[in-house]
């Protein structure tokens, strides 16, 4: 007898493959750091997905929305590029060096709200009131996981560079927002060129300062293809069917399915206050990203 799934159920299935995929990231950076520099290790992994992508922005569809794009356009797609890129992804793996995979996870959590309140300023959109509730969540989960703070100087280090991570990811987020709701550019080229800009500067950046090693491409090459060019592909068609709220709901799973991994195969320890704190941070998160219809912009 052959099962029918539903297309919403598919479409869960896969975003939830999306989100495992894009935890055993943190795991596989972790390992790749032992051998490359971070941000010659983030600059190769978004070239390679860039190559991978950049033959399909070349069919006639997508030539003919390169071609209408003005230099405002542009201008913005460089930015973007070079936030959600350049400095939140070569952030992010200069913390993994630094700091636990499961904190650089809480922390990119951060994002939705800063988000909320960037978006009052930039793009005039209002929070409700159960997104800030889910803010406070947030924060209150924050501090339970850390509480009694008590950092060591390289944690100190790589949670300052998380928060400019957290910063750029924030400010690509509402940039992304702003690019992709006029829906003049759609979102194959979008990525393509961002990903044509951020590992650019990220890569000759490593380069200079952190020099080129000699590399094993198997974690890289997978990192690349599959964790990134195919993982956005993917994620993007499942956009198509689920809302935003339940795509915040499942890639909040992140935080925990990251902690399990780490747990496996990190050997990152976890006590049961961190436990309560990332759930409790965790709700929060998805509160704050929670769009219902008594929002309004103005």
């Amino acid at each position: 007898m052959k099962i029918q799934i539903s297309k919403h159920l598919k479409a869960i299935l896969l975003a939830l493959l999306v989100t495992f995929l894009w935890s055993t990231s943190f795991i596989l950076i972790k390992w790749g750091l032992a051998e490359i520099p971070p941000l010659t290790y983030a600059g190769l992994r978004y070239s390679l997905a860039f190559l991978c992508l950049l033959p399909f922005a070349f069919n006639r569809k997508n030539k003919a929305v390169i071609k209408t794009l003005t230099k405002n356009d542009l201008f913005k797609l460089v930015l973007y590029g070079l936030l959600f890129i350049a400095l939140t992804q070569g952030t992010m793996f200069m913390g993994l060096e630094l700091l636990p995979a499961v904190t650089v996870s809480l922390w990119l959590n951060f994002t939705p709200l800063l988000v909320a309140i960037m978006a009052i300023f930039f793009l005039r959109e209002y929070p409700t009131l159960l997104q800030w509730g889910g803010a406070l969540l947030f924060i209150v989960g924050i501090l339970t996981y850390f509480f009694p703070i008590s950092l060591s100087e390289s944690q100190g280090t790589g949670l300052i560079v998380m928060t400019v991570g957290v910063i750029a990811n924030s400010s690509s987020s509402v940039l992304g927002r702003d690019i992709n709701r006029s829906g003049k550019v759609n979102p194959l080229v979008v990525t393509v060129i961002s990903l044509g800009i951020g590992p650019t500067v990220l890569l000759a950046a490593g380069i200079i300062v952190q020099r080129l090693p000699p590399i094993s491409t198997q974690n890289l090459l997978w990192l690349a293809v599959i964790n990134t060019a195919l993982a956005f592909v993917i994620w993007n068609y499942t956009l198509r069917t689920l809302t935003a709220m339940e795509s915040s709901i499942i890639s909040g799973t992140m935080l925990i399915q990251i902690a399990i991994l780490a747990w496996i195969f990190l050997g990152e320890g976890i006590t049961l206050q961190e436990i309560f704190g990332m759930a409790v941070a965790t709700i929060g998160a998805v509160l704050v990203q929670t769009k219902v219809n008594t929002v309004h912009s103005k």
